[in-house]
C-alpha cells in the first residue's frame, strides 16, 4: 500500500513586503516521519482546484497561525484581532466542511483546532485575556518568551475520548506548549471536548463518530522534537492519524 497523501493549508507570509505562502518544517516532518507523504496547499487557488486537490488527498491537516475572521462565528472586529486571512480562512472552512461529510481524517492544530469548531457551528474568544470570564491568569500565549518545544501549562485529557485512545494515554494531565490567544468559546453542536486545560480553557475536540476528526489546542509537531514526557504520545497522535488516512486508501 503506498504511502498516504497528507494535505496542508500553508499560511500567509511576508518578506520586503511580498507575500507568499509557507508552513513550520515541523509540520512536515511530524508526518513523514510516521509514514505519511505532506503535500503543501496554498489557498489562493479557485474552488473547484481546491476541491479537486482534496479530493486527491486521504487525509487533511489544519496547521496552526494567525487569527481566525470573527466574521465566520458571528463576531466583529476588534484591535485584538490580527493577521487575519481570507483566502486561508475561506479554504480551510470548505476543507473541513468537506472532511467531515465525508469521514475523511483530519487533524486540527491550535488555529486549526478553533477552524474546526468554527467551521461546524462554534464560536471562538477573539482574546482570551480580555474576553474569558474564568481568565485565571494562565498565559496561553508564551510564542517568543519560550521555546516552541517547551511545555506551558497542563491539560487533563478525558478519558475514553478518542483523543487519549489515539494518544494512548489514561485519562489524566499532560504537560503541553501553548502559543495561542484565541480559543474555543461556544463548541460547535457535533464535537465533543476532550481536553481542558487548568484554567477551563477548550484543548482539544472531537468529532466521536468519525474516522479520525481530532483538533487540540497545543503543538504536538514541536513537542516531538523535545525530551518532555509527554513526547511519546505526541508520536502516537500522529501516527494514529496516518494509520486513519492509510485505512481510507483501503
Amino acid at each position: 500500500m503506498s504511502r498516504p497523501l497528507i494535505g496542508i493549508v500553508c499560511g500567509p507570509h511576508y518578506e520586503d513586503g511580498a507575500l507568499f505562502y509557507g508552513l513550520m518544517p515541523s509540520y512536515v516532518r511530524s508526518v513523514a516521519d510516521v509514514g505519511g507523504l505532506p503535500v503543501l496547499i496554498v489557498p489562493t487557488v479557485d474552488e473547484a482546484t481546491l476541491r479537486a486537490t482534496y479530493e486527491r488527498m486521504d487525509a487533511v491537516l489544519m496547521a496552526g497561525g494567525a487569527d481566525v475572521d470573527p466574521v465566520h462565528y458571528g463576531m466583529e472586529m476588534t484591535p485584538k484581532v490580527y493577521g487575519v486571512d481570507p483566502l486561508r480562512d475561506q479554504a480551510e472552512l470548505s476543507m473541513i466542511r468537506w472532511a467531515a461529510q465525508d469521514d475523511k481524517p483530519l487533524l486540527g492544530i491550535c488555529r486549526g483546532c478553533q477552524m474546526m469548531n468554527v467551521a461546524l457551528g462554534g464560536t471562538l474568544y477573539r482574546d482570551i485575556p480580555s474576553e474569558y470570564p474564568d481568565f485565571r491568569g494562565v498565559n496561553h500565549s508564551v510564542h517568543g518568551a519560550i521555546a516552541r518545544k517547551q511545555p506551558a501549562h497542563q491539560v487533563d485529557i478525558f478519558a475514553n475520548s478518542r483523543l487519549a485512545a489515539a494518544m494512548a494515554v489514561p485519562a489524566g494531565r499532560l504537560a503541553v506548549n501553548s502559543m495561542h490567544h484565541q480559543a474555543v468559546r461556544d463548541v460547535a453542536p457535533s464535537l465533543k471536548v476532550s481536553a481542558l486545560s487548568e484554567d477551563g480553557i477548550v484543548e482539544a475536540v472531537e468529532l466521536p463518530q468519525a474516522r479520525f476528526f481530532i483538533g487540540v489546542q497545543w503543538h504536538p509537531e514541536e513537542l516531538l522534537e523535545s525530551e518532555i514526557e509527554s513526547r511519546a504520545a505526541m508520536e502516537r497522535l500522529f501516527k494514529a492519524f496516518v494509520e486513519a488516512a492509510r485505512n481510507k486508501q483501503a
